[in-house]
């Protein structure tokens, strides 16, 4: 259970990050390449990936994650300008759904009664939870489009980090090298053509490069602790996937309260509650 709270640690410290942003003036295809710029690094430090043979290579799940990864990024950024934090925010945690039916269809786990429960009272604490007034309205029906492709995006990262977790031929941390990598290539890729086709001189500031290094410690660490909980609960997937999402819903509503002074209903508090009692239900489920 520690990498699991750990990962949500890390993952909630990007999202306290991202509310910081909010009042700063970066660039997010910049803070992008910089966050993989710094996750390469650390990898390669950390890990110092070794060479792998061609035949080992799990190239498909690598360029799909290479690519994904800052594509969901670009479009979570999006989400939350064109639509709003809160329904950005349960696409993401609706994206859940995905994992959970690959946890049964893909990878045969055998999900007790006791799971199935705290799944159930886990979905009712999230629609709790995010019961909240939106001032930010659609500003239009494509708009609809981000919220669509945050629910995939996040449901098939996780699905193939579970995948990466599972590939023996050549360790994982070799593999998450090579993903950041190849996250790294195509960030640049793209950011370039974009220099060219708008013609705009590249320039960086100082907060710019800051606030892109700590997203990347942070990213490098939710990863890296997401696919450690992957490999230490391998025949119990949905523990993970579950324990995830409700984790970041209950802390990150905590902190938002604390921390920023939002404003929580009699219903939000209830969700809240009955958050603990998922994840209390999920916990105890590996026990026995």
């Amino acid at each position: 259970m520690l990498y699991l709270i750990l990962s949500i640690l890390s993952s909630i410290s990007v999202g306290v990050l991202f509310k910081l942003l909010k009042k700063e003036k970066t660039n997010i295809f910049q803070i992008i390449i910089l966050n993989y710029i710094t996750t390469v690094l650390l990898s390669f430090l950390i890990f110092k990936p070794s060479a792998v043979s061609i035949t080992d290579f799990p190239l498909f799940l690598i360029i799909g994650l290479g690519l994904l990864l800052p594509t969901i990024f670009l479009v979570q950024y999006l989400s939350i300008k064109n639509t709003g934090i809160i329904k950005t925010d349960i696409a993401q945690r609706m994206s859940l759904f995905i994992p959970i039916l690959a946890s049964v269809f893909i990878f045969k786990e055998n999900i007790s009664n006791l799971k199935y429960t705290a799944l159930l009272i886990g979905f009712v604490s999230i629609g709790l939870i995010l019961n909240k007034n939106d001032s930010n309205e659609m500003k239009s029906k494509n708009n609809y489009l981000y919220l669509l492709f945050v629910f995939i995006g996040f449901g098939v990262i996780d699905v193939c980090f579970k995948q990466v977790a599972l590939h023996s031929s050549i360790p994982y941390t070799s593999t998450l090298f090579y993903i950041f990598t190849c996250s790294l290539i195509l960030s640049l890729i793209s950011y370039s053509t974009y220099l060219i086709i708008k013609r705009i001189n590249f320039r960086v500031n100082k907060r710019t490069l800051l606030f892109g290094g700590l997203v990347g410690l942070l990213n490098f660490m939710n990863i890296y602790f997401y696919l450690n909980a992957h490999k230490a609960f391998s025949d119990n997937p949905t523990v993970v996937f579950a324990g995830m999402n409700y984790g970041v819903i209950l802390l990150g509503t905590l902190i938002g309260y604390f921390a920023f002074k939002e404003k929580l209903s009699k219903l939000n508090i209830i969700g809240l509650s009955l958050a603990v009692v998922s994840i209390a239900l999920l916990i105890y489920s590996q026990l026995n």
